[in-house]
């Protein structure tokens, strides 16, 4: 039997705060269907759910947010079209003054008009869960709530990227493979990271020296105006004689507070990610990339890194591919 209605992507967040040291969620009022929900909305085209999630909170609470965790995503018949609406959703904390430079590589929002949001509450863990119109919306709330009670709710993240698309070898004809440049399609691959880790707050930025690295991350740095680490032995060239510097450059990234990208090359990828699956779960460690290429040009692995007493802890991976126009 067919599947009756079209397939509707969109995006949201569960906007979380504490006060007085109890935890507070965002909700909002939509007056076409008088219900209580989540902030969410549609993807627009060629918009990535990451990017889509912050525009659509900013514009119906009014504030920019930093994506954390993923949270259950929820998929649901709309009765009125027969369509299928699938929501991707993550916890989400409010920005701060330490994330402007990230908020500056947004495009600017418009705040959506009354007919669609009239009414923002803040309401206490404790009490939303019943203001909620729609049983489905309490998956999500549940995920952050066990989340909160293990302290794993605050994270920062630690985004490993692989360059975009460069020029092939044989067709690079200097024996120094250092400058072998990114591909027009490579350049979009770096374009398309730019909103990506700008929605994760992302506010330091560690690349390979080389040049098809260097370039990807180059869109983001010129849209926030951050000042980049790069390093030598994040190369093809030095990483067989520096795997431990490799190794300490990924756990000083999970240590850290800062969200941060690293860019770097597939052949060094198996060396980060022994590091990352150190620090993961099983369950979570079961969703790291396996087999070679690990990641294709241009793909991302975002890591979302609690801080426990026993030091960090990778407690989600997210694996994040370009939308390239």
């Amino acid at each position: 039997m067919a599947i009756r209605g079209k397939a509707i992507p969109a995006a949201g967040a569960l906007v979380w705060r504490e006060r007085a040291g109890q935890l507070e969620l965002a909700v909002v009022h939509r007056p076409r269907y008088q219900d209580w929900s989540w902030p969410k909305g549609k993807l627009v085209e060629m918009e990535s759910p990451q990017t889509g999630a912050v525009r659509e909170v900013n514009e119906e609470i009014g504030k920019p947010v930093v994506l954390g965790r993923p949270l259950p995503s929820l998929r649901y018949q709309l009765p009125t079209t027969g369509d299928w609406k699938t929501v991707a959703y993550w916890a989400a904390r409010l920005a701060e003054e330490s994330d402007q430079a990230a908020i500056n590589a947004r495009l600017p929002v418009h705040l959506a008009a009354t007919e669609e949001v009239d009414h923002i509450k803040w309401l206490p863990a404790t009490e939303v869960g019943a203001k909620l119109t729609h049983d489905h919306d309490r998956q999500p709330l549940m995920k952050l709530l066990d989340a909160y009670a293990a302290g794993e709710l605050t994270t920062h993240v630690v985004v490993i990227a692989r360059h975009g698309k460069a020029l092939p070898r044989e067709n690079w004809f200097d024996p120094d493979d250092a400058g072998r440049p990114l591909t027009p399609y490579g350049h979009a691959h770096a374009a398309a990271l730019v909103p990506v880790l700008s929605a994760y707050g992302v506010r330091r930025v560690v690349s390979s020296r080389w040049e098809r690295c260097a370039a990807t991350v180059a869109p983001y740095l010129a849209a926030t105006g951050l000042k980049p680490w790069f390093s030598d032995n994040l190369t093809e060239r030095e990483h067989e004689g520096s795997r431990e510097r490799v190794a300490a450059t990924v756990l000083q990234l999970l240590k850290g507070k800062k969200s941060a990208v690293l860019c770097t090359h597939r052949p060094v990828l198996p060396t980060v990610l022994a590091v990352l699956d150190q620090y993961c779960s099983r369950p979570v460690a079961e969703t790291l990339p396996k087999a070679d290429p690990y990641l294709n040009p241009g793909e991302a692995l975002v890591a979302h890194v609690a801080r426990t007493d026993k030091g960090p802890r990778i407690v989600a991976i997210e694996l994040v591919s370009p939308v390239v126009f």
